[in-house]
C-alpha cells in the first residue's frame, strides 16, 4: 500500500475486551439494590487472591474453606495509584523518607511516595534493558548505591507483563540491611501496625508495581510464584488499557515473611487497616452497617476514600472467568510479532524466557539507531496507514512535576536512550489474525525503510 491510498484498517491502540458476560453483571449488580463496596468486590478479592495464589481463575471461593482461605489477602479499591498509595501508608512511609523508584515508568509508581510526603530517588535502568528479555529493568549496582539511611522501600515496576529480578533485589536489601531504621512509634493504630512491620521486615521493603503484572509468574526453585507473592507489598491495576479491567480500578495484596507475623500482627489486622484508609477511616463500612442495629461508627483517623464498587467489580468477576483464554490470545499475538520484528532487525521484548511466563501486555520494541525524533515519525506513518501505537514511557526526569523537583534526565541516559527508539504496538484482544497481519504489514512498509 502506498502513503497515498485509501487507509484499509483502523486499529486502536487499546480498547477494553468486553463481552455480554460483563453487561448482565453489570445489570444484576444495578438490579442487585447494592451498587458500592459490597458482595461482589468482597468475591473479587478472595477469587484474586486463589488467582494470585494458584494461577487459577475456577477455584470456587463462594463457599467454606475457600471463603476462610483466601479473605484478608487482596483488598479492591478504586486505581492502582491508591493501591501503591496505601501499601506505602500501611508500610509508615512519609515526610523525611526515601522511596527507589526506575527512572523508567509511569508516574504512578513515583507520585504515591510524594503522596505520603517522601521523596523519589530515581534510578536508570540497565544500558539497553535486561540483557535476556530487554525489559527497562533497575541498574541493580546503582540501585545498591542509592539505599541510604532514610531508604524505606524499592519499587519494582514489571513493566510490559514481564517480572523484575526480585531475588537479585531481595539480596540487595539483605546486604544492606545495617542501614534500615524502623520506625518505632504508636501514635495511632496505622503508626502503630507500620511500625511493627517495620520492625518485623528489618530492611528495606520491596514494593511492586504489578500494574502490568496480573498473571505472570516466575519459576523460583522449582516452585511457579505470581506476581502479587513476589514482594513484601503488590499493587496491581484494572484500568481500561489493562488486561483484566474494572474500567477504573485496582488492588493491593502483600507477601510478608514470618519475622512480621512474629510481632504479632495478622492478615485480618492488615485488612482492615486497608479498609479504614480506604473509606474515611470509618471503623465500618455500608456492608457491616446493614446488621440489624448496627448502624453506629466510629471514625479512627481522617484517612482516604478509593474504595472499589460493586458495579466495577461486577465487570472484573467476568472478565476474570476470561481471563487465562485472554492471555493465551495475547501470546499468539506475540508470537507473530516476534517474528516480524526479528525479521526487520527490530530488537522487543521477551516475554517468555528463563522460567518466566510474561502477562503478556504490552509489546514493546525499538528501532536499532533512530533519534527522538525519527522515532515520533515513523509512528506518524504507522497512524497514516491507521495504526496506533504509544511509547512506553517517556522517562520521569522528563516530564515537568519532576524537572521542577530537580531531576535532569541527564543524570539518567540509559533511560533516555531506551525511551528514544522505543514504539510500543497495539496488543489486545480485539484484534483479529487479520488484524494482526495487516499491522505487521505496514511494519514491513514502514520500517523496512
Amino acid at each position: 500500500m502506498s502513503e497515498n491510498e485509501i487507509i484499509l484498517r483502523n486499529i486502536p491502540f487499546s480498547p477494553p475486551d468486553i463481552t455480554d458476560a460483563e453487561v448482565e453483571e453489570v445489570a444484576k449488580a444495578l438490579k442487585s439494590g447494592w451498587i458500592t463496596t459490597g458482595p461482589r468486590t468482597k468475591l473479587l478479592e478472595r477469587r484474586l487472591a486463589a488467582y494470585i495464589d494458584a494461577g487459577k481463575n475456577d477455584i470456587d471461593c463462594e463457599n467454606e474453606p475457600n471463603i476462610s482461605k483466601f479473605s484478608n489477602r487482596v483488598v479492591c479499591l478504586n486505581s492502582a495509584t491508591a493501591a501503591e498509595e496505601l501499601n506505602l501508608r500501611i508500610l509508615g512511609v512519609g515526610p523525611g523518607d526515601e522511596v527507589i523508584v526506575p527512572a523508567y515508568t509511569y508516574t504512578a509508581s513515583a507520585s504515591a511516595a510524594v503522596h505520603c510526603g517522601a521523596k523519589p530517588v530515581f534510578v536508570d535502568i540497565q544500558p539497553e534493558g535486561n540483557n535476556a528479555s530487554n525489559m527497562p529493568e533497575y541498574d541493580y549496582e546503582a540501585l545498591e548505591a542509592a539505599i541510604t539511611e532514610k531508604t524505606k522501600a524499592i519499587v519494582v515496576v514489571d513493566l510490559g507483563g514481564l517480572v523484575g529480578d526480585y531475588e537479585r533485589i531481595y539480596e540487595i536489601v539483605e546486604r544492606q540491611k545495617s542501614k534500615f531504621v524502623p520506625k518505632n512509634s504508636s501514635e495511632d493504630s496505622l503508626d502503630e501496625l507500620s511500625s511493627k512491620i517495620q520492625q518485623g521486615l528489618g530492611r528495606v521493603a520491596v514494593v511492586a508495581d504489578c500494574a502490568h503484572s496480573l498473571g505472570a509468574s516466575v519459576e523460583i526453585n522449582g516452585s511457579r510464584i505470581y506476581a502479587g507473592n513476589l514482594a513484601d507489598f503488590s499493587s496491581f491495576s484494572f484500568h481500561a488499557v489493562k488486561n483484566f479491567t474494572t474500567a477504573e480500578g485496582g488492588a493491593s495484596t502483600w507477601h510478608l515473611p514470618t519475622s512480621v507475623y512474629e510481632t504479632g500482627i495478622t492478615n485480618a489486622e492488615i485488612y482492615h487497616m486497608y479498609q479504614l484508609l480506604s473509606l474515611h477511616g470509618q471503623s465500618k463500612d455500608a456492608l457491616a452497617k446493614t446488621q440489624i442495629g448496627a448502624w453506629e461508627y466510629d471514625i479512627v483517623g481522617p484517612w482516604y476514600k478509593c474504595n472499589m464498587t460493586d458495579i466495577m467489580a461486577g465487570i472484573g468477576l467476568r472478565q476474570l472467568d476470561r481471563y487465562l483464554a485472554l492471555l493465551d490470545r495475547r501470546m499468539d499475538i506475540i508470537r507473530k510479532y516476534d517474528k516480524a520484528c526479528d525479521e526487520l532487525g527490530l530488537s522487543h521484548l521477551n516475554h517468555h524466557i528463563n522460567g518466566m511466563d510474561s502477562s503478556n501486555h504490552l509489546y514493546l520494541m525499538r528501532v536499532p539507531g533512530a533519534s527522538e525524533q525519527e522515532r515520533n515519525e515513523l509512528i506518524i506513518k504507522l497512524a497514516e496507514r491507521g495504526v496506533a501505537t504509544n511509547v512506553h514511557y517517556k522517562p520521569l526526569p522528563m516530564m515537568t512535576a519532576y524537572k521542577k523537583m530537580g531531576y535532569d534526565i541527564k543524570d539518567y541516559p540509559n533511560a533516555y536512550n531506551y525511551y528514544k527508539n522505543e514504539i510500543t504496538l497495539p496488543l489486545h484482544t480485539n484484534l483479529t489474525d487479520e488484524d494482526v497481519d495487516y499491522v505487521i504489514k505496514c511494519m514491513k512498509e514502514v520500517f523496512a525503510k
